[in-house]
Parts: structure tokens; C-alpha cells; sequence
């Protein structure tokens, strides 16, 4: 995405911290450049409001408990450029975000510039390093992250679904169900966080991200 001379470019912020929204919208009526055009609590919220933004601002933590990545994939999916804008007090969602392809990371600490030259960077088409990025690429030898099928089999099988139920919605045998879970527990195993059964599984795969937040634990 190239810069053009006189160009609005049009922002979107998903946040379900409403002080949050009307903050953007201040500091961006001032700029020449950039428009708030849409905030929403939720990505679907965002996108059933406007899908012809320019780049969206993104709070990982939200509270209707969808995952980074699924969150990022969708607008992707959209066409749609993230920074993701958050308190960084989670960096194994700052990792997710950050595997997952978005422009870069910012603090909601960050001053009024350091964020809107972020931005700018991002609507150019650059990413955005940052200490945040980078220390959560670099940390958490912890986190297990998974390929998109194995992500799959873990979804629905921590989840509560039945193996046999997991191979016809995934159209792969049962046998190789349970060849994807054993390779899913090996690599927690390997983690240092075992997942022996399958509520350890369904633990593991929230706290990665890959589950919603069980809402009685939501902010």
C-alpha cells in the first residue's frame, strides 16, 4: 500500500472499551490523513459496519473471548491490514498476533505520535517492530504453536467433540484423529505444559488462544 498526496485513509478499531474508541476518534479528527470510520467491540461487528478500511486497530483481549487469531485471519480474509493496539499484559497473544501476520504492535501506553507513526507505517505498507513484537517472538518458549490442522483437530476435539465426530467434519479418518491429538500432546509434552487428558487439552488450547475465554472469566 502505497501513499497517495491528499488520500483520507479510512480506520477501523475494535475494542469493547468504548473510552477507547472515543480517544482514537479525538486524536484522529485532527489528523488530515486519517479517519476514524468504524468502531465496534467485535471484528463481525466492525465488518457488518464497513469493509472498506484501510487498516484496523485491534485490542487482542476482547469480550466476546474470540482468539487473536481468529480475529486477524478474518479481517485478513477481508482484506484488511491490523496493527494490533493493546495493553500488552498477555504476551502469548502479542506472539499469536504476531505469527499470524499482523503490521506490528503498540502499546495503548504509547504517546499520541509513537501510535500515529505507527499507523502510518502500517497504511504504507511497512511493519512496525517493536520491543512488544519482538520480545514476544523471541519469549515464551512455552507456547506451542500449531499448524492450521492441527489447530482444527484441537478446536473441536478440546472442545468436547468425539474423535469420530472430529474426522467427518474434518473429512480425514479417525485413526488420523488420533495420530493429530497424540502429536498435539507430544509437543505440549515437549513444552513443559503436558495435556494428558482432554480437559488438560481444553485447558492448553485457551490459554494459547486457540478456545474462547469461558465467559465467567472475562473481564
Amino acid at each position: 500500500m502505497t501513499e497517495v498526496p491528499g488520500r483520507v485513509w479510512r480506520i477501523g478499531v475494535v475494542d469493547d472499551h468504548e473510552q477507547i474508541v472515543r480517544g482514537l476518534r479525538a486524536t484522529l479528527a485532527e489528523q488530515t490523513d486519517m479517519e476514524l470510520v468504524a468502531g465496534a467491540e467485535t471484528v463481525k461487528a466492525l465488518l457488518a459496519t464497513a469493509t472498506d478500511l484501510d487498516l484496523v486497530l485491534l485490542d487482542l483481549r476482547l469480550g466476546d473471548g474470540t482468539s487473536p487469531i481468529t480475529n486477524i485471519e478474518t479481517l485478513q480474509q477481508a482484506g484488511i491490514p491490523t496493527l494490533v493496539y493493546t495493553s500488552g499484559d498477555e504476551m502469548y497473544m502479542v506472539r499469536q498476533a504476531a505469527s499470524a501476520g499482523v503490521m506490528g504492535v503498540v502499546r495503548k501506553n504509547a504517546r499520541e505520535e509513537e501510535l500515529l507513526g505507527a499507523m502510518r507505517q502500517a497504511l504504507s505498507g511497512d511493519t512496525v517492530p517493536s520491543i512488544d513484537w519482538a520480545a514476544a517472538i523471541d519469549s515464551d518458549p512455552g507456547f506451542v504453536d500449531l499448524s492450521p490442522q492441527l489447530r482444527r483437530v484441537l478446536e473441536l476435539y478440546a472442545a468436547g467433540e468425539s474423535s469420530a465426530r472430529v474426522a467427518k467434519e474434518l473429512d480425514i479418518s479417525a485413526e488420523t484423529v488420533t495420530d493429530y491429538v497424540n502429536r498435539i500432546r507430544g509437543r505440549y509434552n515437549t513444552a513443559g505444559r503436558p495435556a494428558p487428558t482432554k480437559t488438560d487439552l481444553y485447558k492448553r488450547a485457551i490459554e494459547d488462544g486457540w478456545l474462547p475465554i469461558p465467559r465467567r472469566f472475562r473481564r
